[in-house]
């Protein structure tokens, strides 16, 4: 059918956005304010291309706040913005623009976005120094991003979300373009969903359970103007924190870059991690939008409804920033609250995603005057949705605003990233004051955080680095942050690192300073698998990637970020380590536990499923400062729910410089304790995986702990 010869009728209010049926397509959007609404088809990509404007009546094609018609004759790959005409009343919070194209919030991919300049798309003139009281009248139609009409067949061949239990999860973050991009990762599609499909098999022997991706929705990389002050070269949006189109998979992670292919590739990506059976979790951004403050680009929620997405300062011209990116989506009005249950639906349903980070959570539950909500109907929604009830919700529970909620998020079932655990561990193993009793709660699962509201251990995500901060490695390597090539004079960034060089900043050749780093890293390592609570590993960190002292490179698209694989060389003894610590946490339910211990005995005079000890093997004084200590797990009943039984470990922990030689206490029963892991010796001793082999000797009645060390020990027959 030649181009714009349609029939066009009045179609249907739902579902909202481009959706395919057997004659055509059904459009409808939102708008509660506009005047008019206006439907621009395209004829193809082109700058200039053939378009056809389809006028919305109000009469035929709205029905309350949605305008909506079906035109027979389209397809699959279809073209499309709309307009939309009202109010330009900044100080009042209207701010349309009909000369604007805006984009479909629904739509399912977007084509030509990484070539579009944002800072002309803004609904007032820029070059008025009234700045967002003027009015644009520029058409930005013909260099816009369009939308595209996809069809949601896929052939899926049987797949569907896996849904492991949390406890049993350990997470591995990372980001699609950073993992393959380097010239040493020797895939073939660099960069992309297919780059990553092609790392499955090192995943498979690194032993997680699940990718926690970087923001994968269609974003803004381009909207930096800052140049790195090293190369001369403009600055990136690399992280992805900036959010165009939540329904949309980012188009420049394709290999293939035809219309639509992004969808297609993405669940090709998603199809094949779990035939491996590996989860995919997505970060996802509802807390604010790539369209900033009152001077950002007008592309789609700003340009439909501006008052109805964005919470508004008393002064409607301004927005209030709890997000600290410019702007704070109004999640618990209605409208947005049905935006945000829907396209998580949609990645779940259609996308077969396994579950959802969400960035700056605590802005989920502000009102519509930014006030925090005692029972916010939009994480409660998230939690008790029918479709997502098996989904993995996990919260980043702070925001830019001020407020704090780890421990007591609300909802429900969230679990929550721990920033506690990763704070308390560091300090520990940086020997800090006091540090150790912090540890023990943290080792333990974090009861004072999550037991009081009914949560379990497994809704601690523990973690010791993510994408915001150091790296593992630098961690180790760093006394303060080095971000000067992100072009903000090195104030950007965290200070409250607590981190330590070990006698040199930065990277080093001197034997001992690099032996002290590599063990430490095992000491996180270890400490992190043996924790109640569920893991989640920095992509890279079991090869020691660094990113030389820079603990902010959200604007570095470069060597920085991406994943130098040599490191999987040159660090094979970490790397072995790692992958042996997963193994050894995924054998032992001890770890995996589904309630809190105790610390008393059950039933036939079991002992206390958790006992505390200092270095002579009595009840430790927490007190006393920096003490080293031991634990005692017992394994009866480590999984109550399965009514099964683990082995018992006797783990000693030592952060001190100096060799402590614990008092071990016998092995219950007929039991004798052998050494698995003592994270200071070299590789292969440092763990073994095989330690039940006749010829390991059992462990006496006391052990020498080495300086910056722990010691496992497991009971056996």
């Amino acid at each position: 059918m030649a181009f714009g010869n349609w029939t066009i009728r009045a179609g249907r209010p739902l579902p909202l956005g481009a959706t395919i049926d057997s004659r055509g397509v059904n459009f409808a959007v939102f708008s509660r304010n506009a005047k008019s609404v206006q439907l621009v088809l395209f004829e193809n990509e082109s700058h200039g291309a053939k378009r056809h404007s389809v006028n919305l009546s109000d009469k035929q094609h709205r029905t309350g706040d949605i305008w909506h018609c079906h035109i027979e004759g389209l397809k699959e790959g279809a073209l499309y913005i709309y307009r939309a005409d009202g109010l330009y009343h900044p100080e009042q919070g209207f701010r349309f623009n009909v000369n604007l194209a805006l984009l479909d919030p629904y739509a399912k991919a977007l084509s030509g976005i990484f070539k579009w300049d944002f800072s002309r798309a803004t609904a007032y003139n820029p070059d008025d120094p009234s700045f967002d009281l003027s009015y644009n009248y520029n058409d930005n139609i013909d260099s816009s991003p369009r939308c595209v009409v996809i069809d949601d067949s896929f052939d899926w061949q049987g797949d569907r979300p896996l849904n492991y239990p949390l406890r049993f999860s350990v997470l591995y973050e990372t980001h699609v373009r950073g993992l393959t991009m380097h010239e040493s990762s020797k895939v073939e599609h660099p960069g992309t969903y297919r780059g990553l499909v092609e790392k499955i098999p090192y995943f498979k022997e690194l032993g997680v359970t699940g990718i926690e991706l970087l923001p994968i929705h269609e974003f803004n990389e381009n909207e930096l103007w800052r140049i790195n002050p090293r190369t001369g070269k403009r600055l990136k949006n690399y992280w992805g924190y900036s959010t165009v189109s939540f329904f949309a998979p980012k188009q420049s992670y394709a290999s293939d870059k035809s219309l639509g292919a992004q969808v297609r590739e993405f669940k090709e990506m998603v199809r094949e991690l779990h035939k491996a059976g590996l989860e995919i979790i997505l970060d996802v951004v509802f807390n604010h939008s790539a369209e900033g403050n009152e001077r950002g680009p007008t592309f789609n929620f700003r340009g439909l409804d501006n008052q109805i997405y964005y919470i508004l300062n008393e002064n409607k011209r301004y927005y209030q920033n709890y997000s600290g990116c410019g702007n704070t989506l109004n999640c618990n009005n209605p409208i947005m609250r049905n935006f945000i249950i829907e396209c998580l639906r949609y990645w779940v349903v259609e996308m077969h995603v396994d579950g959802f980070r969400f960035d700056l959570g605590s802005i989920l539950g502000r009102n519509q005057n930014g006030d925090l909500m005692e029972n916010p109907p939009m994480l409660e929604m998230i939690a008790e949705d029918p479709v997502l009830r098996n989904t993995k919700i996990i919260a980043e529970a702070w925001d830019a605003g001020g407020a704090y909620q780890v421990g007591s998020f609300p909802g429900g079932r969230w679990a929550e990233w721990n920033d506690r655990y990763r704070d308390d561990t560091r300090r520990y193993w940086r020997n800090d004051p006091s540090a150790a009793r912090h540890l023990a709660t943290r080792l333990s699962g974090s009861a004072d955080l999550y037991l009081r509201d009914g949560r379990k251990p497994f809704h601690s995500i523990n973690f010791i680095t993510s994408h915001d901060g150091f790296t593992m490695r630098d961690l180790v390597s760093y006394n303060g942050k080095h971000n000067e090539e992100n072009g903000e004079e090195n104030r950007d960034g965290g200070d409250s690192n607590w981190s330590y060089n070990y006698g040199f900043e930065g990277s080093t050749a001197n034997p001992v300073i690099e032996q002290t780093r590599e063990q430490q890293m095992k000491n996180f390592f270890c400490t992190l698998m043996i924790s109640q609570g569920t893991p989640m590993i920095l992509g890279g960190d079991e090869f020691g990637r660094t990113q030389n002292g820079n603990n902010n490179a959200y604007c570095q698209d470069n060597s920085i970020s991406w994943f130098d694989w040599r490191f999987l060389d040159e660090k094979q003894g970490l790397f072995r380590f790692v992958k042996e610590m997963i193994s050894f946490r995924k054998r032992h339910l001890g770890f995996m536990r589904p309630e809190f211990y105790t610390g008393k005995g059950g039933a036939y005079n079991a002992p206390p499923d958790i006992s505390w000890f200092d270095d002579e093997g009595e009840p430790i004084n927490w007190e006393k400062e920096n003490s080293p200590f031991a634990l005692r797990v017992d394994g009866t009943k480590a999984d109550i729910l399965a009514d099964r039984d683990d082995r018992d470990f006797y783990i000693m922990f030592n952060a001190g410089l100096k060799e402590i030689k614990f008092t071990v206490p016998k092995a219950y029963e007929t039991q004798i304790w052998k050494r698995v892991v003592d994270t200071s010796l070299p590789s292969p001793d440092d763990i073994l995986p095989l330690y039940m082999r006749p010829e390991f000797p059992p462990v006496a009645s006391s052990y020498r702990v080495r300086p910056r060390s722990v010691v496992i020990l497991v009971s056996e027959r």
